[in-house]
């Protein structure tokens, strides 16, 4: 499957078989992928978080309006962000580059984040987010389903996850095989509404 194919076809699916299981390999995979999705300044902040623990996953999906595919999909990833990631250790997202490069990219990455919480916060939603897609899509490519989600109480889940004070929940993703179709497409806006050539017009 090309990278187009997987865009076509990939639907948010919300019904999936409960028996189903994906290998270690599959997830490995999977995870591989995920961790190659792009971050600004190379901060790698997103912190992918697999429930795996039966009890723990029908305590999540109480916390998500008992939605099923929380429990029957076979893998459920909270996406999470390190908002201060940035600051942690940096040397590690650059310790392949020539030193001239760390000498230069490293200040600057304090100076611009430091000081900056809704920059911060900002960065991690959007890491979140590009891996999220990357999930998904390489799901799609293996021959799974996926729904990206955000319907549920984020400060329960949070407390189930034992989420650490500097992190913040993006959104969930779950993968599984799908056994019911998603419904057809309910509606697209025109490309000339959604694309803007150069400027909005006032």
């Amino acid at each position: 499957m090309d990278v187009s194919q997987a865009v076509e076809q990939r639907r948010a699916v919300k019904v999936y078989d409960p028996n189903h299981r994906m290998s270690e390999a599959e997830i490995e995979k999977l995870m591989s992928l995920a961790r190659m999705s792009p971050t600004a300044w190379n901060i790698q902040n997103w912190r992918f978080v697999l429930v795996r623990d039966p009890e723990l996953r029908k305590q999540v999906r109480a916390a998500a309006w008992d939605q099923a595919q929380v429990t029957d999909a076979s893998l459920l990833v909270v996406l999470t962000a390190d908002l201060k990631a940035w600051n942690k250790e940096p040397v590690r997202y650059w310790c392949n580059a020539p030193q001239p490069v760390q000498d230069y990219i490293l200040p600057a990455m304090a100076q611009y984040y430091d000081g900056r919480e809704q920059v911060q916060r900002d960065e991690g939603m959007r890491s979140c987010g590009m891996a999220a897609m990357t999930l998904m899509l390489a799901a799609q490519e293996m021959g799974y389903q996926s729904c990206p989600m955000d319907g549920f109480d984020f400060d329960a889940i949070g407390k189930l996850i034992n989420l650490p004070a500097d992190h913040a929940i993006a959104m969930f993703v779950v993968i599984g095989k799908g056994i019911k179709e998603p419904m057809p497409r309910p509606g697209s806006l025109p490309q000339d509404e959604a694309v803007i050539i150069d400027r909005f017009a006032h």
